[in-house]
């Protein structure tokens, strides 16, 4: 088994900062792109950040120049680091991850976290 979890969310006034952390456990052999998205109440999933485990990184328009992802692949862990934080950002934030596990050849199979909530006040 794979388990994904979240950590640094909260509650911050527009114009601050957040880090989010994943951090990916289990059996696993390898985690390739790792990535985070968000859903904001009554909207769907969208993709904020991705970053292969190379360092290849991608982000939404709207997030461009504000938030920068990062991972530490000794660590099986996933960084968003967000600032100039907008009311428009408050939504859950999931991480995923792509993982070959241990004993599985080179299977890939997608895994989540389960959320962590950000808020941002105006």
């Amino acid at each position: 088994q794979v388990q994904l979890v979240e950590s640094g969310g909260g509650l911050v006034q527009a114009g601050g900062s957040l880090t989010l952390s994943c951090v990916a456990s289990g059996s696993i052999f390898s985690v390739n792109d790792m990535g985070w998205y968000r859903q904001a109440p009554g909207k769907q999933r969208e993709l904020v950040a991705d970053i292969t485990r190379r360092g290849s990184t991608n982000y939404a328009d709207s997030v461009k120049d504000r938030f920068t992802i990062s991972r530490d692949n000794a660590k099986n862990t996933v960084y968003l680091q967000m600032n100039s934080l907008k009311p428009e950002d408050t939504a859950v934030y999931y991480c995923k991850a792509d993982v070959i596990r241990s004993g599985f050849g080179s299977r890939k199979d997608d895994y989540w976290g389960q959320g962590t909530q950000v808020i941002v006040s105006s």
